[in-house]
């Protein structure tokens, strides 16, 4: 026993007449994130191993006692003065009551995928990997481990898969069907930027993300095909869906329709602003007429009109805001889709 635990350690073992243990994480494989000891009545005098890589957190009724880096540690009160809250006296035996829980320092890849719908309201499917390492694992036990309840790979990696999904929902709700897939390396990189903060909140450094695979539905496969087409300005099928679906809504209400569609239809008729040429022409040529300001944004959360600077779609009540060059944003998002402009 003494070559196992050192020199030392026999007269307190016989004095809490239990016999010490060695606790170590044998073996783990390169997927594993945590392992948890599985006995929580640990004998005074006990050897915890920490390999490099490692980290061994001591945790009991939802509340973190202390961490162990890599080393060889005998459980006392003195060369561990943390362990003094875990004491327990049973049947007149010192023991320590707590839950030894390792947390791998390795990186890790993570899977996510999901279905949402962007800014015009087309459905997305998206899946992809994300690689991250666990930069605190004391927060990462008292926001994820311990609260949870989650001591397996499985279960960790379903959990942060939901974690993730949620954030990058929230985001490509708010972001244009065709940034989605003409500025896919844009997007990710700004995903990335957005879900690092996320993410360092519960103790995890995310490092990098990749989309996978992309894709929506029906009629929206259509219209990108056009959208991604070089003789076809990307925006215009849009436009042009934009006054099917008011000239729908006015077809509603016979009454008004006349009057609201003089005001409504020929701003939205405007055809987009022709393209710059690549090279300086070789003659002379008028100025271009000025091209009229849209009175209207299409609600990211309805896909209706909505007047520029209104604070509330008029169709279905949602909340909306603007950034300074006037783009429609979600109530929640923190940045504009279309310029990346950071919104107060």
């Amino acid at each position: 026993m003494a070559n196992i635990f050192g020199k030392g350690l026999g007269k307190a073992a016989r004095a809490t007449g239990l016999k010490p243990k060695l606790i170590e994480w044998v073996n783990p494989s390169d997927t594993e994130i945590v392992w948890k000891y599985p006995d929580e009545v640990i004998p005074w005098g006990s050897v915890v191993i920490v390999k490099e890589f490692e980290n061994a957190l001591f945790y009991r009724d939802g509340k973190l006692y202390g961490l162990l880096g890599a080393g060889r540690h005998v459980l006392d009160t003195q060369n561990v003065p943390f362990l003094s809250g875990l004491v327990e006296g049973l049947y007149g035996e010192n023991i320590f009551r707590c839950m030894i829980i390792y947390v791998s320092l390795r990186r890790f890849q993570g899977k996510f995928g999901g279905r949402t719908q962007t800014i015009e309201l087309a459905p997305l499917l998206f899946h992809g990997s994300f690689y991250f390492r666990i930069e605190d694992p004391s927060l990462f036990v008292n926001k994820v481990v311990g609260p949870q309840s989650v001591f397996t790979t499985d279960e960790l990696n379903e959990y942060l898969r939901g974690y993730f999904n949620e954030k990058i929902m929230a985001y490509l709700s708010s972001t244009s069907i065709q940034d989605v897939y003409m500025k896919q390396a844009e997007v990710t990189e700004r995903v990335t930027m957005l879900l690092r903060k996320d993410f360092k909140d519960i103790g995890v450094s995310l490092e990098k993300v990749v989309f996978e695979g992309v894709d929506t539905e029906g009629p929206w496969r259509d219209r990108l095909f056009w959208m991604m087409r070089g003789g076809v300005q990307t925006g215009y099928v849009l436009q042009m869906e934009t006054v099917k679906e008011v000239a729908k809504e006015l077809g509603k209400s016979p009454g008004a329709a006349i009057g609201t569609g003089m005001v409504i239809v020929p701003p939205l008729m405007q055809p987009p602003p022709p393209t710059q040429p690549t090279t300086a022409p070789t003659v002379a040529t008028q100025p271009a007429a000025p091209v009229a300001t849209p009175s209207f944004a299409i609600c990211p959360y309805c896909g209706k009109q909505v007047p520029i600077g209104a604070n509330f779609c008029p169709y279905c009540g949602r909340k909306v805001k603007w950034c300074s060059k006037q783009h429609i944003c979600t109530e929640e998002a923190r940045f504009c889709p279309v310029c990346g402009e950071e919104l107060k």
